[in-house]
């Protein structure tokens, strides 16, 4: 085989493989740091943390927009973090409306509600992410 082709995506399984095998302690690596930066923000966009991974260098290697956007996408099924979409208001005021950005739902992020938080004259925690036919929106609260 000539030195400068590269095999497929398809031959060597991608950017999650190697040696032919799926690299759980990569993903679980990549989940993990962008977790934790993610909490410690407000909202992130998938370009806002890919930003962050390459500046702070926390990532050997080159990470990708298609890694951070999948390392995200498994963040939301893994229900640790919220996708929503930019209102431009409140703590989306950085963020263009509709962009889709990401909220974590532990410490910095969405935090679910105590018990009687309203009734003691107290203000929504989720006042912040409250838009009408939404996800968080007031026909979907539940506190």
């Amino acid at each position: 085989m000539a030195a400068q082709f590269e095999p497929s995506e398809e031959t060597t399984g991608g950017d999650w493989y190697s040696e032919g095998n799926l690299d759980k302690e990569l993903i679980n690596v990549m989940k993990s740091v962008c977790l934790k930066y993610i909490s410690r923000q407000k909202v992130v966009t998938r370009d806002g943390v890919l930003e962050w991974s390459r500046k702070s260098g926390v990532f050997t290697a080159e990470v990708s927009n298609q890694q951070i956007e999948e390392i995200l996408q498994t963040l939301v099924l893994d229900d640790e973090i919220i996708e929503v979409k930019s209102t431009g208001y409140w703590d989306f005021e950085n963020v263009p409306v509709d962009r889709v950005c990401y909220i974590s739902k532990s410490k910095g992020g969405v935090r679910e509600p105590k018990d009687g938080a309203m009734s003691s004259g107290g203000v929504c925690p989720r006042i912040n992410f409250c838009i009408p036919d939404d996800i968080v929106s007031p026909r979907t609260c539940v506190s």
